[in-house]
């Protein structure tokens, strides 16, 4: 293994523990790892896949998104308030809810970019005025009393059999692999995150590229929205809450650095499916929601201390 790059161990290391994890699950709980498990493990495994793919590419370049919370969230709410379950305004809903995504990612992208304000703070502040605005649109409501529902046709793509969403999943797996391997922009990314600096006097458009990026993560956070409505129906306040942590999460178990400029999506859709191996046998085992909690943090930090431990010997 010692041939391999820093970032292939990290994706073997991260595939490895998801094999772990589903072997013990089987040894304690018999059909833990059955064909019907693993196929809800993947679904559920692909809604934290679609947001860490753009928190990946800002985290690429040493940024963070914050907003992707209530982006996720306005995103399925947009999508079922505009089509308002009617086949006939479900083109026209998608296009919206991830019209939403682009355009709070433009201002996160231009606010951090031009005019020079913290990631964490532009993002942050995006993210509440997306939640005023969200709760503002449904007027406070819960989803069972607002009445607004994804359209028949989107729900059942996505509940079906084989459900849309792992196939969107291998879609934006093989764009993000395209992109940031085969592509001029994807090396500039690269460049970014080494040192913008260096990157800029190279003749990079370096705000251009952070604006493109963030950009991109509001569409995959509207992405996520859309899928996660689609696949219950409908949507409801706080849909988003819990992806922040699990798209930070599956970013850093997957092996991208989170100074910039190091990782690739393989390694995220690995950590992704990591987290959702440990959640599903956490649950197994009844440990209760605190207990998860603390296990999900210590795994991390376990993680990243041998990740750290790794570059120290690079």
């Amino acid at each position: 293994m010692s041939r391999l790059s820093p970032g292939a161990r990290r994706i073997l290391y991260a595939l490895a523990g998801t094999a772990a994890v589903l072997l013990v699950g089987a040894l304690l709980h018999p059909g833990f790892a059955s064909w019907s498990s693993l196929r809800v493990m993947l679904v559920v495994a692909s809604f934290t896949g679609f947001v860490a793919a753009g928190q990946m590419l800002v985290v690429l370049v040493g940024g963070i998104d914050l907003s992707i919370p209530w982006v996720l969230n306005g995103a399925a709410i947009v999508l079922t308030t505009t089509s308002l379950g009617q086949t006939s305004r479900a083109p026209l809903a998608i296009v919206l809810a991830l019209g939403v995504g682009a355009l709070v990612g433009l201002g996160n992208g231009v606010g951090v970019a031009w005019l020079g304000v913290p990631a964490v703070v532009m993002t942050l502040g995006m993210n509440g005025v997306m939640q005023g605005l969200t709760l503002g649109l449904s007027k406070g409501l819960t989803c069972a009393s607002c009445g607004s529902y994804a359209p028949s046709p989107l729900r059942g793509l996505f509940s079906g059999g084989l459900p849309a969403q792992l196939l969107l999943w291998a879609g934006v797996g093989v764009f993000m692999t395209v992109l940031l391997t085969l592509t001029t922009f994807g090396r500039r990314v690269y460049a970014v995150g080494v040192n913008p600096r260096a990157a800029f006097l190279s003749g990079v458009g370096v705000r251009g590229v952070t604006v493109a990026l963030y950009t991109c993560s509001g569409v995959f956070a509207a992405l996520a929205g859309i899928a996660l409505v689609a696949y219950g129906g409908q949507p409801s306040l706080g849909l988003g809450d819990p992806y922040l942590f699990e798209s930070i999460a599956a970013v850093v178990v997957g092996g991208v650095s989170i100074l910039g400029g190091r990782g690739h999506y393989l390694g995220v859709i690995a950590g992704s499916l990591t987290l959702v191996a440990v959640t599903t046998f956490l649950a197994a085992q009844r440990v209760p929601e605190y207990g998860r909690l603390i296990i999900y943090g210590l795994v991390i930090l376990a993680i990243l201390f041998a990740y750290g431990r790794e570059k120290a010997h690079d």
